[in-house]
């Protein structure tokens, strides 16, 4: 199992938050890893989900992929995003 560790400060006080992730759930997460860092510099607010899905907002909604095929799927109907993630998919 993999750790995700964040601190938080409540009321002054740091606050350690750690998630445990499967394997598999960890690696698919970090699959997402290249897109959202280009999703991200686009201000697309990209999130990644539990257990692994990819939300992002575009043209004022909030669109969310659970795997690589259903974005490629999307992105033939969005000439900008397919121009926005290209060489990364």
């Amino acid at each position: 199992k993999q750790k995700d560790k964040r601190t938080l400060t409540y009321k002054g006080i740091p606050i350690r938050l750690v998630g445990y992730f499967s394997t598999e759930t960890w690696q698919a997460r970090k699959e997402w890893h290249d897109i959202f860092k280009v999703l991200n510099g686009k201000n697309l607010q990209p999130r990644i989900l539990y257990p692994a899905r990819l939300p992002f907002r575009i043209e004022g909604e909030i669109k969310s992929f659970p795997d690589k095929q259903k974005l490629r799927e999307f992105m033939t109907t969005k000439p900008a995003l397919k121009e926005i993630l290209k060489g990364t998919l």
